[in-house]
């Protein structure tokens, strides 16, 4: 596509705020909730990364594009968001293992996209006012009909999308023969986080959204995992229900981003929609435990309630964002169970947190002696 033939395109927010720009990938209208990504790199696990499912990605980072994509750098099996919203976009690239150009990439999965924003002014102006609806066309001469389209747009608050990008049917990875199995609850799961589970020796059994805790014992694991996801955590009863029968077991449980918000609600902490949300990789949290920062790599849009998980006789804190105070880990004292926010699998981003499959793995370990 040659720069000066783009057709011209819009960000409408549902205040009735304008943006304009031009289009990228193909034509067309899409929408969603409007978020921002401040990471300088890893686009392309972004884009396909599951917890973005129904929103506007806008890139805070001045060019995409740059480093095209390979095909090992996805986190599901294809783009998760709705639309891109970007400054400057590189229809060449240069990389030595590149396997292509990212425009080709977006044409392939059918990704409306829109460049040339003011994303420095576009940012400031969701900072201010919150993350809200949106959306992008190429459509620039039919606003009244775009504004009608978004106002149908469901709000995030109360959506359940896991449904929308779990698996359909369980599946296995690993080797089978593995020393540690593990049953996965997918609501939404990155591909890398399957990945440190297998490099430290463990079988996973992945299971659909709503998979009852009979079905993920059927597989007799040595540990439960609930994974990462899209949207509001608190339509997800079954994944809620699932929680509180391992957690009544003193089961080995361990619970990533939205399976951490789930493991807060089954033990009756409330979740809130944030502002914003945090989606970046370069965010800071302090471990309470040992006291030591981490940079983490984060993506979501709710949050559990501090004051109702400080107040929890049977909870504790371990972890919590330096920017905001908001809680980024969680414990039972009285369990085998903790969650973090915040992703270790880190892809794209640090790997300061990846201490925390460790942990999961030593927890496994003490909850077979125990019960041998």
């Amino acid at each position: 596509m040659k720069y000066q033939s783009r057709k011209k395109a819009l960000v409408l927010l549902a205040d009735g705020t304008i943006f304009y720009g031009k289009s990228v990938g193909v034509q067309g209208t899409v929408t969603g909730e409007i978020c921002f990504n401040t990471g300088m790199t890893g686009y392309q696990e972004i884009f396909t990364d599951p917890s973005y499912f129904g929103q506007l990605m806008v890139a805070t980072n001045a060019h995409i594009g740059n480093y095209g994509v390979n095909d090992h750098e996805v986190e599901s099996d294809g783009i998760k968001i709705s639309g891109l919203i970007c400054r400057n976009f590189s229809f060449t690239h240069s990389r030595v293992d590149s396997n292509g150009n990212l425009n080709d990439w977006f044409t392939k999965h059918q990704l409306v996209a829109i460049s040339d924003v003011d994303t420095r002014a576009l940012v400031s102006y969701i900072r201010d006012h919150g993350a809200m609806n949106a959306i992008i066309s190429t459509e620039v001469d039919n606003i009244e009909a775009l504004k009608k389209q978004l106002l149908e747009t469901p709000n995030m608050e109360g959506l359940e999308l896991a449904s929308k990008v779990s698996t359909k049917e369980p599946y296995f990875v690993g080797d089978e023969n593995a020393e540690f199995k593990i049953a996965a609850l997918d609501i939404g799961i990155k591909k890398n986080i399957l990945r440190n589970f297998v490099k430290r020796g463990a079988y996973i059994k992945v299971f659909p959204y709503n998979a009852t805790f009979e079905e993920l014992a059927s597989f007799n694991p040595d540990g439960y995992f609930i994974s990462n996801g899209p949207s509001d955590p608190q339509p997800l009863i079954e994944a809620q229900e699932a929680a509180k029968e391992i957690i009544k077991r003193d089961l080995p449980l361990f619970g990533i981003c939205l399976g951490h918000q789930v493991i807060a609600l089954a033990n009756g902490i409330s979740t809130y929609k944030m502002h914003n949300g945090h989606r970046g990789i370069n965010h800071p949290v302090k471990n309470l435990i040992t006291g030591k920062g981490e940079i983490t790599s984060q993506n979501h849009g709710f949050a559990i309630n501090r004051a109702e998980a400080e107040a929890h006789e049977n909870v504790e804190i371990t972890h919590v964002h330096l920017n905001d105070h908001t809680v980024a880990g969680i414990r039972m004292k009285n369990k085998n169970v903790f969650s973090v926010q915040y992703h270790p699998e880190a892809s794209p981003g640090p790997h300061d947190a990846e201490y925390l499959f460790d942990q999961f793995i030593e927890n496994i370990k003490e909850s077979k002696i125990a019960v041998s």
